[in-house]
């Protein structure tokens, strides 16, 4: 196993540079999350490359894409799917919804009411929709990259507490330097990048390292370290509601990704303190509100920065 997942990690994430300028670690981060098994909430203004992110690691994967706009008269049946009459037939007909796909784009997904954003959230937790009492599995994979503009509330309806915990990461694009931005204006001088971009890793590869970086060992201090990163966020003052156990269980998963990803059959503190801030930093609720931003994302790494270090031998 050692090696094989770093080799992936190269072979996807150059592809997505020949689309994609500067942004190397969100899109490691993402292809994190997609191999164990978690959807990332993207926060960041119009015009960062969100959209085009999602084409780029569905066109990657060879996966199907999907995008819904969220609107405040979006239905879950416009997410879902529904049984629509045929009248030739006789017969109802299913017409699936966007979330029969492989990535899913849900944009400005706080624009919709809540009982719409429950139902795309349904799915992203169960892998099936229901429809007129019958199920359905969505995709194989399937991995929703929902985004929301972090500046704008008017017309919105904020995520609350529960449903943000449903997602694994909270990413962020952020604005090029200006030398990327130079670099992106050559590169799309001559037409668009992503209409010539091939697929380098197929499903079942895809499958194959899932199930490969499952297996990557976790030291019982490192797991021990993860608890008490845990154990801080809901001992502090200002927090009123610290880190679940999913946010244990979603920090496990993660970091044994990452360190497959890394061409490691074992995690490291390190592997642990990088996905520190994407995987819990949402999850807390302050006297803020939920997961704010900016506070929750400083109380996290100072939360790191005075927990101790394991220092043993991770390897078995």
């Amino acid at each position: 196993m050692d090696g094989d997942g770093k080799r992936l990690a190269e072979r996807v994430l150059a592809n997505i540079a020949e689309v994609i300028v500067g942004k190397e670690k969100t899109a490691r981060l993402l292809l994190t999350a997609l191999l164990a098994d978690g959807h990332v909430l993207l926060e960041d203004v119009p015009g960062t490359g969100k959209t085009k992110l999602a084409k780029t690691l569905a066109r990657s994967i060879g996966g199907e894409f999907a995008r819904i706009q969220f609107t405040p008269d979006l239905l879950p049946s416009d997410i879902t799917g529904l049984n629509v009459y045929d009248r030739q037939k006789d017969i109802f007909v299913l017409r699936k919804g966007p979330v029969f796909t492989n990535i899913l784009l849900a944009d400005e997904i706080n624009r919709a009411t809540p009982r719409t954003q429950a139902g795309l959230l349904e799915c992203m937790e169960e892998r099936q929709v229901t429809i007129d009492g019958e199920t359905y599995i969505s995709g194989d994979p399937f991995f929703v990259i929902a985004t929301q503009n972090p500046v704008e509330t008017t017309g919105t309806f904020p995520l609350p507490e529960a449903q943000m915990d449903r997602f694994m990461m909270r990413l962020s694009m952020g604005l090029p330097p200006r030398e990327q931005e130079l670099t992106i204006l050559e590169k799309y001088m001559e037409g668009e990048p992503l209409a010539g971009l091939q697929s380098v890793l197929t499903l079942e590869e895809l499958a194959k390292a899932k199930e490969e970086a499952s297996r990557v060992f976790v030291h019982k201090c490192i797991q021990e370290y993860m608890v008490d990163l845990v154990e801080a966020t809901r001992n502090e003052e200002q927090v009123l509601l610290g880190v679940s156990p999913r946010g244990s269980l979603a920090l496990l998963r993660c970091a044994k990704t990452y360190a497959y990803l890394e061409g490691r059959g074992y995690v490291v503190p390190d592997d642990v303190k990088t996905l520190a801030i994407p995987v819990l930093a949402h999850r807390i609720v302050s006297g803020y509100g939920a997961g704010s931003a900016g506070s929750a994302e400083k109380l996290i790494e100072r939360i790191v920065s005075v927990t101790p270090i394991p220092t043993e031998d991770f390897k078995r």
